[in-house]
């Protein structure tokens, strides 16, 4: 028999343990042959890799390992945990190949906590046929409750879940401390294959060549890129004259171009100087060599501290040359429009980007990012082919942070300024932003949940990184949160963020971390939700591990893939011009919404926000919304809330560019028309489906007029006629609301209404200014003149009262509207309490409009009174749906605040119907608002 591979560890145990091996000889005496097994690695969980346990191939010089990555979730029952030390055993596919006896060194296997750890291996053994998992049972608590086991191998990109769920413990269950555990078939997971890579890294022999820096690696290849890698060893690495070696993982990306290189410290004695980098794959042997001899040092060479590399040897016949990029950057020139922030930026292209640059140092200004400045950067990559775009962002750091960007020039070295290629911005009230000529921006919305273990909460900054189909993003930052909880990532709950970025297809994982720093760095994710209403999905990703450097594995990144995907309700973008006009105090404080109509419907009403000042004299602001596609838009409502000191707004004009995905042709150039050879690309373009790019179109509404209780006729809501929309006209109607005349049928509560016809809504109006001072008085008749598009034929109201004030309780009669444009009467008949201690306990009534003849008939006509007759048309005409609301189990889950809820349809919503109805308690409880189910029923036209 002939000696193979011999796998050498030690138990860890004594003062002194560690041991650096540096070969094994093996005499078999029998055969008369003499193995050799070259080692020269630490057994020292304090050294190196920190393994005490590894297998060796005979006469082996490269590293052959395949790594398996191995979770241990101990149970979440009492004394479930153990201090004996956990052996495993992992069995191939067939059950003749296994790992041999392993010992899971580091973790600490207590109760409800997942232990990972990362296992190295000679051989493939996945697809695993079982597990073997055990202890030695010495210590006190000994006895372990298991509750599974998840091997995952990057190899073949399988994640399989052996289910335990019982004790390991002589004095319990059956007595066994051993057991043999087999996988759920259902809970397996195909992720993405990795192969395992040899890396020697040089650095040079001058005098104070070493760093005591992290490293950090990216590699490119002809279809594709490795992740960001982090090179880390728990020896001195990168010294003076010293030869490193790392065994690291990449999925399949063809034949090697260049690779990425640089460090994280840009203080005076971090420098570093590069000799040489050779990289080989471990199971084809093929080799790439990557020369350097520069310096990474802020005060060496160009200052510089990432160097990119061609890769060059046999497999590549021509190396790709390096080039210098001059990258212009222009700042706004509109006040506050510099920044302090730290402003990254990567450039990509057809072959590759450059990696995300911080732009350190101006050729031409001391002061970067100043009002209007124009500051020139030098970025040295290998060739990027044709650059098709930029990504550029800042940190959101510093005191003036914000940023408006006007645009971004790039050219070759050398090259005059006519062939600059532009990317225009205009802004850049975000954190990170992609200024691009062909490709459309898209919303990722990110919410992320920490877990509500002791301990969870995080002071650091956390960071994401998305993977699709067509690409991926840079890391990002998350600074600025949605739901704006003041401390984020708190223990048990939720930050929502939402970044914008190229579309990057479908979502197949992430990458999620924190920079480690602050007091309390350490953090436990429990979940993250990612929605992309562009696309109309939502991805789910389970986490519930520790991102800490002293729990688990020690990481504080990790990389996590969908366990489900659902259908959302899809939207487009939307990009809305706002223009304030130039007028004394034209500008406003308040709170502006939006509201889009077109031939096809109807958005919801939509905040028009941003982390600037908005809305200020003179002003141009852009806002990027997200919102149903409506088709073409005839109309817009715009207004606020009347909020803050100076409420009052002149609105000059708005515009809308409504952003749309279809298939362009590409252009046909001249030189095609008259050159008979190109006939046939031509032929071949005319018949090819084309290019997915974004469309726009533009819709503008101007308005000149002021929103301001003080200023013309007191509105602070005004609707605009798109201008190429001719078929639609300005309308006004009379509203004459009467009020019953029973006792206490008057109200105090302000009263709100929403007529809807053929051709759209007026949207929800206050009724603020009628005929009489006190408005809604018993027996009163009030007039109120709304003024809008015209709406065609009306098909039904909507009145509300927002159960406010001392006297709230109403009992409309009936509301008639009166058409100027087309001088028709419409008759909208209640004889109803809006009062939650009244009739149904309903705040909202529904109203369609009936004939005048049906408002004369008298009570007794047909033997029924109007009201019941009344009542039967109008159940006719509705569709009532019944609501209900559970409150959680949950300590101190019910609330005392007045709940709403709108349903959405396909045809309309229902708009704010407040429950204030009788709630039926399903079970007892401590407190009946702790867990009940509220049914409330809403009738619907």
């Amino acid at each position: 028999m002939l000696l193979r591979k011999i796998t050498i560890g030690h138990n860890n145990k004594g003062s002194s343990a560690g041991w650096a091996c540096d070969k094994v000889v093996v005499d078999d005496m029998g055969n008369k042959e003499v193995y050799e097994f070259p080692v020269n690695a630490w057994f020292d969980i304090s050294e190196g890799d920190g393994k005490i346990q590894r297998d060796v191939l005979a006469g082996a010089t490269q590293p052959m390992a395949i790594v398996y990555n191995v979770q241990v979730m101990t149970g979440d029952i009492r004394g479930a945990g153990t201090n004996s030390k956990i052996h495993f055993v992992m069995h191939g596919r067939k059950g003749i190949k296994n790992s041999g006896k392993l010992f899971l060194e580091g973790g600490t296997f207590e109760r409800a906590q997942i232990d990972i750890f990362n296992v190295e291996l000679l051989e493939l053994l996945s697809p695993l046929s079982r597990v073997t998992i055990g202890h030695d049972n010495a210590g006190i608590s000994c006895g372990w409750y298991c509750e599974k086991v998840t091997v995952y191998c990057p190899f073949t990109g399988l994640e399989q879940v052996f289910p335990c769920g019982r004790w390991l413990d002589e004095d319990d269950g059956d007595g066994l401390v051993e057991r043999e555990l087999y996988e759920m078939v259902s809970l397996r997971q195909k992720k993405q294959k990795k192969f395992p890579w040899s890396l020697w890294i040089w650095t040079s022999e001058i005098k104070g060549a070493g760093t005591d820096a992290q490293v950090f690696l990216q590699v490119y290849g002809e279809t594709g890129k490795s992740d960001e890698m982090k090179l880390e060893s728990k020896s001195d690495s990168f010294e003076q004259g010293q030869c490193d070696k790392f065994t690291i993982e990449m999925p399949d990306i063809g034949k090697i171009r260049k690779l990425r290189i640089w460090h994280e410290k840009r203080n005076p004695f971090s420098g570093w100087h590069l000799g040489r980098v050779t990289l080989m794959k471990t199971l084809t042997r093929e080799k790439y060599s990557f020369a350097c001899n520069r310096w990474l040092d802020i005060n060496e060479d160009d200052n510089e501290i990432i160097r990119e590399l061609p890769a060059t040897g046999k497999l590549v016949p021509e190396p790709l040359p390096l080039i210098k990029y001059r990258v212009t950057i222009c700042t706004g020139n509109i006040s506050g429009s510099g920044t302090d922030a730290s402003v990254y930026l990567n450039i990509i292209g057809d072959l590759g980007d450059t990696g995300e640059r911080l732009m350190f140092m101006s050729q031409n200004n001391a002061n970067k990012f100043e009002k209007g400045n124009h500051d020139e950067f030098l970025v040295e990559a290998v060739t990027l082919g044709q650059i098709k775009k930029v990504r550029i962002g800042h940190d959101g750091r510093g005191g003036g942070c914000g940023w408006f960007l006007d645009k971004v020039m790039i050219r070759e070295e050398g090259q005059p300024e006519a062939s600059s290629i532009e990317f225009p911005c205009y802004r850049l009230d975000t954190i990170g932003f992609d200024v691009c000529v062909f490709v459309p921006a898209v919303g990722y919305h990110i919410a992320i949940k920490t877990g509500s273990i002791n301990g969870a909460s995080s002071d650091s900054k956390v960071f994401v990184k998305l993977y699709g189909e067509k690409n991926d993003t840079n890391k990002m930052l998350l600074v600025v949160s949605d739901n704006d909880l003041g401390n984020y990532f708190e223990t048990g709950q939720t930050d929502i963020f939402t970044i914008e970025t190229f579309d990057i297809g479908k979502i197949n994982r992430l990458l999620i971390g924190h920079t480690n720093e602050g007091l309390q760095a350490g953090w436990f994710l429990d979940s993250v939700q990612i929605w992309v209403p562009v696309h109309g999905v939502q991805y789910m990703f389970p986490s519930h591990r520790w991102l800490c450097k002293d729990e688990a594995d020690g990481k504080v990144e990790v990389e996590i893939y969908p366990s489900e995907t659902l259908e959302i309700e899809k939207l487009i973008n939307y990009e809305v011009t706002v223009v304030t006009g130039d007028v004394w105090t034209g500008g406003t404080n308040a709170n502006v919404f939006l509201q889009i109509y077109g031939e096809e419907g109807k958005t919801e009403l939509i905040q028009l926000k941003s982390r600037s000042n908005n809305f200020e004299r003179g002003t141009t602001e852009i806002f990027r919304i997200e919102g149903l596609d409506v088709g073409r838009v005839y109309k817009i409502r715009i207004g606020h809330d009347g909020s803050g000191i100076g409420a009052g707004w002149f609105l000059e004009k708005v515009d809308v560019k409504r952003l749309v995905m279809a298939m362009v042709k590409p252009e046909k150039k001249e030189e095609d028309k008259k050159d008979k050879k190109k006939k046939k690309k031509k032929k071949e373009e005319e018949e090819s489906p084309g290019e997915l790019k974004e469309v726009v179109r533009t819709f503008s509404f101007p308005c000149g007029r002021w929103l301001a209780r003080d200023e013309e006729d007191g509105e602070i809501l005004v609707e605009l006629r798109a201008e190429d929309y001719e078929d639609l006209e300005e309308n006004s109607y009379e509203v004459h609301v009467f009020t019953g005349d029973m006792l206490g049928a008057g109200t105090d509560a302000s009263v709100y209404i929403n007529v809807y016809g053929e051709m759209g809504d007026t949207g929800e109006r206050k009724l603020r200014k009628s005929n009489h001072l006190n408005k809604f008085e018993r027996g009163q008749e009030d007039v109120f003149t709304i003024t809008g598009m015209d709406l065609g034929p009306l098909k039904k109201l909507r009145m509300r009262h927002d159960n406010k004030q001392a006297n709230v309780a109403w009992y409309l009669d009936r509301v008639e509207i009166f058409d100027v444009k087309d001088e028709t009467m419409y008759f909208f008949p209640c004889q109803r309490w809006l009062a939650v201690d009244e009739d149904d306990g309903q705040l909202s009534r529904e109203l369609v409009p009936v004939d005048e003849a049906f408002m004369k008939r008298d009570e007794d006509e047909e033997g029924e009174s109007s009201p019941a007759q009344l009542g039967l048309e109008q159940k006719a005409m509705s569709t009532t749906f019944t609501m209900r609301v559970k409150t959680g189990e949950k300590k101190s889950a019910g609330t005392d605040a007045n709940v709403y809820a709108i349903l959405y349809g396909t045809k309309d919503d229902t708009g704010n119907y407040e429950n204030n109805s009788d709630c039926t308690v399903s079970t007892v409880s401590p407190s009946a608002t702790e867990k009940c189910v509220c049914v409330c029923q809403v009738s619907l036209i």
